[in-house]
This record gives structure tokens, C-alpha cells and sequence, in this order.
């Protein structure tokens, strides 16, 4: 059983993600699917059509989605923390990327939920994810990737990755409705 210094607390949060005073230990969350916090970080580089976005291939041993393409950088929200500093630690901790506050861009914020089993175990996942834009110069041969969590990164094309979500899930797990909040930014911008 894990003990309280290396289990992670997570805010339970309302509807629109504000803390509610109380926590909840990460599996618990998982366990039960109560409402929980997390960031995303969609890091973007302009192409000929479009946009390129970098996805990092999720580890075989993640509780979650194990093998597949996700969101270039993701992570929960420790109990206490605000979802900016959040994304620029797991920035760091999963890509090796310092990131100053001014270089990640808020883009808006999604529910996501769901219920899956992964490795004979039951995953419930009910949170409210803040999204981010980081579009820095990034060079994926000069990362750092957090091992137990990452197997490799790769540049996608947005729209070849938005088109082949709607109706192929094998290779991506990105949330549909993040990367739709990613789009709809860069549209704007």
C-alpha cells in the first residue's frame, strides 16, 4: 500500500474545475471517477497547410491507454497546484522542456469522462483539463523523455491526426475534445 509521502492528492473539483476544499488520492479518483483536475499541453510548429503537433507515445506500462499517441505533454493536477504551473512541470518532467509562463498560451478547457478497463482493472476518468499552447522551437532528437511514462514522440499533421480520430482509435488516444480546443485556437491565432 502506498503511504502518503508517494500518493499523489488530487483537488476534488465542481463542474467548472474549482477546488471544493477537499482530496482524494489519485487511484481513489480513478477508482471511484470523481471529478479531478488536470493540463494539457499541445506543443504546435506551423507547416506548409497548417500545423505539425508533437504527441508523445505513451509508455506500455501506463495505467491507462497503454502504446498509443497522446497529447504532447499531460498530467494531473496536484492537490494545492494551479493548472499553468502544472503544465510547466510536466513539460520538464516529461520532455525536458523549460517553459516560462509567458511561452504557454491558454486555449480553453474540456471535460473529459469515461470508463475503460486496462490491464484487468476498471479506470474511471472524470476530469476538467485546462489546455495549453506551447510553440516554441522544438528539436524531438534533444528531449528528455520521462522513461516510465513515454516510449517515443513524433510530429503529426493536426488534421491527418483529426481526421483519422473520428473514426480509428488504434493508433491515438488523444482526446477529441482537447484537440478540437487546440484547433479552434489556431484558428484564431
Amino acid at each position: 500500500m502506498a503511504t502518503m509521502e508517494t500518493q499523489e492528492y488530487l483537488d476534488i473539483v465542481d463542474e467548472s474545475g474549482r477546488p471544493v476544499g477537499k482530496t482524494i488520492p489519485r487511484d481513489e479518483a480513478h477508482r471511484d471517477g470523481i471529478l479531478h483536475r488536470t493540463a494539457h499541453v499541445w506543443i504546435t510548429r506551423k507547416n506548409s497547410h497548417g500545423y505539425d503537433i508533437l504527441l508523445q507515445k505513451r509508455s506500455e506500462e501506463k495505467d491507462s491507454f497503454p502504446g498509443l499517441y497522446d497529447t504532447s505533454s499531460a498530467g494531473h493536477i496536484p492537490a494545492g497546484d494551479g493548472p499553468l504551473e502544472s503544465a510547466i512541470r510536466e513539460l520538464a518532467e516529461e520532455l525536458g522542456i523549460t517553459a516560462s509562463e509567458n511561452e504557454l498560451h491558454y486555449a480553453g478547457s474540456f471535460r473529459i469522462q469515461y470508463e475503460e478497463e486496462f490491464h484487468g482493472k476498471m479506470f474511471r476518468d472524470n476530469e476538467v483539463t485546462s489546455v495549453y499552447v506551447y510553440e516554441g522551437l522544438v528539436d524531438i532528437k534533444t528531449l528528455t523523455l520521462q522513461e516510465a511514462e513515454i516510449s517515443e514522440v513524433r510530429w503529426f499533421d493536426l488534421e491527418e491526426v483529426w481526421n483519422e480520430i473520428k473514426t480509428d482509435r488504434s493508433r491515438f488516444c488523444v482526446p477529441a475534445e482537447g484537440l478540437n480546443v487546440l484547433r479552434e485556437y489556431l484558428k484564431g491565432s
